[in-house]
């Protein structure tokens, strides 16, 4: 089976800045994508951004600019490094892991970050 353990998150005022990090462990195919998603009270869950394994990477335009997503395929890990926080990053962020041959989501427990104004 495959965990993913996140850690990193909590608590900052505005403007400051906080890194994500997930390690996936398990059964792990080596073509995958990994990720960061972010779900807000009352609010539907959302890409934040995304890294495959050949290290392309995907942004939401509401972090573009502020955030940076990077991986070590070595130890299996991605980091989401968060810059110039707002009070609208406030959010539980969750790690996920697609596996493209099997076209699987494997998700983390999610960390809390919270932007205080």
């Amino acid at each position: 089976q495959v965990q993913l353990v996140e850690s990193g998150g909590g608590l900052v005022q505005a403007g400051g800045s906080l890194r994500l990090s997930c390690a996936a462990s398990g059964s792990i195919f080596s073509i995958n994508t990994m990720g960061w998603y972010r779900q807000a009270p009352g609010k539907q869950r959302e890409l934040v951004a995304a890294i495959t394994s050949g290290g392309g990477t995907n942004y939401a335009n509401s972090v573009q600019g502020r955030f940076a997503i990077s991986r070590d395929n070595a130890k299996n890990t991605v980091y989401l490094q968060m810059n110039s926080l707002k009070p609208e990053d406030t959010a539980a962020y969750y790690c996920n892991l697609h596996l493209a041959l099997a076209n699987y989501d494997y998700w983390g427990q999610g960390t809390q970050v919270t932007v205080s104004s």
